[in-house]
């Protein structure tokens, strides 16, 4: 962390944004997550909400469902709070489940962004609300301190760290733990946590950022930490989004543009065009939901397994694109497979990528312990991603057989060439290096 500069400061703000308006960020801030907000305004009818959800026909959800809906499955969603009495999360929000270490406020949500992000994983869409990917998986809410948090010093005082909330949730039942946030730094507290909840064999998720226009867009934690997911945005026609960041912590891509979503604490209506990586995180989740629901047994090596090896793309499963990952998610195509081989529960499938068996390392180091997650029945450990060791100019031309900046993205029979925009020379990270 910068000399002088508090970390709160540093800590990116999620909530889209009207515009005009920006993103209070320090220095290298990654920026706003879900953010990037274009001709916001409220939404029209509350019924059109889930017309204007475009990925949920492309993606196939009513046949996924017929499936499996992540019944069973928990999501930890840390973030600004989570609203748990829209007309969407009636009855979808665990908040007694929220441990009372970091319960402060969990279900009142200060900018609408973590009530947006609850609805996306396991909205019903009752009333005219965002319909879910996974409607029958249950929230479990976490409030931190991001940027729009007012009240003073009393009130972000009461308010949990990103830390403490992970920790706190790596000792519950919750399967999934969703992030939408971002800081600058990698902060060691933060990846102590992220650790520990590996090692408790949490399927950790996160968004990449949304400085993808920007020269030499800036790392976001904890999406670039090991044993983290981190997921980027594309849109409609399958184009990954011009904000997106890109580098090699990127995993996946899902759908992160255009559509709804709550936009201020008000809760009057839902706004258009909420466009960000957060909302790409929620749906990851949602899928990695689905997936679990289907496959209960299943231990976090094998879901994720599962997602890298139906995800859309057309390079080398080993060679991830700095700008789509392992591909876009497809659920589909396990939930369409009852003989879906997920590979062995015990070995991390990314292992190359995270530095080896987390918990053979833990089992040496200093990490805290804990009574173990009943989502942890196996040793496993959630995924993350290798170095490209490369660089590359966002929206070159696309002429090798081994390109990342192009690919035939198939969200359900839906095919559609990907295009990576956005101005300036991106350049590889070397990932988790230690």
């Amino acid at each position: 962390m910068k000399s002088g500069i508090s970390r709160r400061a540093e800590r990116a703000t999620l909530h889209g944004k009207r515009s005009g308006r920006r993103a209070r960020a320090v220095g290298a801030a990654v920026g706003a997550l879900v953010a990037t907000t274009v001709g916001f305004a409220p939404s029209a009818a509350a019924d059109d909400v889930q017309s204007k959800q475009w990925y949920l026909g492309p993606m196939q959800a009513e046949q996924m469902w017929k499936a499996s809906t992540g019944k069973g499955v928990k999501v930890a969603v840390i973030d600004t709070g989570v609203k748990a009495d829209t007309s969407s999360l009636k009855g979808q929000v665990l908040a007694d489940e929220t441990p009372k270490s970091v319960a402060y406020h969990a279900t009142v949500d200060y900018s609408g962004h973590g009530t947006t992000m609850a609805e996306l994983i396991a909205g019903t869409g009752a009333g005219g609300g965002l319909k879910g990917l996974a409607p029958g998986a249950k929230i479990v809410p976490y409030r931190i301190e991001l940027d729009d948090l007012k009240g003073g010093a009393a009130e972000k005082k009461k308010t949990p760290e990103p830390e403490e909330a992970i920790r706190a949730a790596a000792d519950t039942d919750a399967k999934i733990i969703s992030m939408s946030f971002g800081e600058s730094a990698p902060m060691p507290k933060l990846e102590e946590a992220i650790k520990y909840a590996a090692s408790k064999g949490k399927l950790l998720i996160a968004a990449v950022g949304n400085e993808g226009e920007k020269a030499g867009d800036s790392i976001g934690y904890p999406a670039a930490f090991s044993y983290v997911v981190g997921v980027a945005a594309s849109d409609e026609s399958g184009t990954v989004s011009r904000f997106s960041s890109s580098g090699s912590y990127v995993d996946f891509a899902a759908p992160g543009q255009d559509f709804p979503g709550w936009c201020d604490a008000s809760f009057r209506s839902y706004c258009d065009d909420m466009n960000g990586t957060s909302s790409a995180a929620a749906i990851t989740s949602a899928s990695a939901a689905l997936i679990w629901s289907a496959h209960p047994d299943w231990t976090v090596n094998q879901v994720t397994r599962a997602l890298v090896d139906t995800a859309g793309r057309k390079w080398a499963k080993n060679d991830p694109s700095r700008y789509l990952g392992y591909g876009t998610i497809r659920p589909r195509l396990v939930l369409a497979n009852p003989r879906f081989n997920p590979g062995p529960a015990n070995v991390d499938p990314l292992a190359k990528w995270n530095g080896g068996d987390l918990l053979a390392k833990s089992a040496t180091s200093s990490t805290p312990s804990s009574s173990p997650s009943s989502s942890a029945s196996t040793p496993s450990q959630a995924p993350e991603k290798g170095s490209t060791g490369a660089t590359s100019a966002a929206g070159s031309s696309a002429e090798s057989s081994n390109d990342d900046n192009t690919l035939w993205v198939v969200l359900g029979a839906v095919a559609a060439v990907v295009v990576v925009g956005g101005g300036g020379v991106a350049v590889a990270r070397a990932r988790r290096a230690r």
